[in-house]
């Protein structure tokens, strides 16, 4: 098992998911939480480094929005037992990632509105914890299931 996803051997070809270990699933998501917060103090001190206290609480902000967003998910997806319908497993991550989407929104427009930081430091740090978090997911779950080509595409 690998990312709390269990894979059963391939079928016709093809790596099928059969079940989805709850918990391990969880560690991995507020693993990937703390990622980005250790890449956010990394960033932060890099922004100090180079330019100052300024570009360092930039960094600081950017990061820690991209960090409280994916603790909002985090928390609002996983905070069901494995024991509920799959549709409502699905409904409460969509729901996660409608709040992290407000949480980002309302941050940003704080975060600019009374503080006025440095706008490089702060999108570049953004950035960056969630190339962290696609990297993370990306090398924790098993590998993708290979593409089927379209109906009439040529390869």
């Amino acid at each position: 098992m690998r990312g709390g996803v269990r894979a059963c051997r391939k079928t016709w070809g093809y790596r099928v998911a059969v079940a989805i270990d709850l918990p391990a699933a969880r560690r991995l998501a507020f693993t990937i939480v703390l990622g980005q917060a250790g890449v956010t103090l990394i960033a932060a001190l890099v922004g100090w480094l180079l330019a100052g206290r300024g570009a360092a609480l930039s960094a600081l902000l950017g990061g820690g929005i991209a960090t409280v967003a994916s603790f909002a998910m985090v928390a609002v997806a996983f905070r069901q037992s494995a024991a509920v319908s799959p549709a409502r497993l699905l409904a409460t991550f969509f729901g996660g990632e409608i709040l992290k989407l407000v949480v980002v929104v309302v941050l940003f427009v704080a975060v600019l509105h009374w503080l006025h930081p440095a706008p490089l430091a702060l999108l570049v740090t953004f950035g960056v914890t969630f190339i962290v978090y696609w990297l993370a997911l990306g090398l924790a779950l098993p590998a993708r299931l290979p593409m089927r080509p379209l109906r009439g595409a040529q390869g």
